[in-house]
């Protein structure tokens, strides 16, 4: 269990919200739309992440000379 479990949710929360979102008004091609649209998001977020990690790289090797 993490230690941020325990506090509450933000109410302005969106990846709450779009996990409980319920899919079945959504047409066939809303639900490809929103497919394209989360692989999208999920590919910005690993780029994301790839920086954060070389900047922690960068800066633990100018630290440790």
């Amino acid at each position: 269990m993490d230690a941020d479990d325990n506090l509450p949710r933000r109410k302005d929360d969106t990846l709450a919200a779009l996990v409980v979102q319920d899919l079945d008004p959504l047409s066939i091609a809303e639900l490809e739309a929103r497919v394209t649209a989360l692989e999208g998001e999920i590919a910005r977020v690993r780029r994301h992440i790839d920086k954060a990690v070389r900047h922690r790289d960068s800066a633990d090797a100018l630290f440790r000379r």
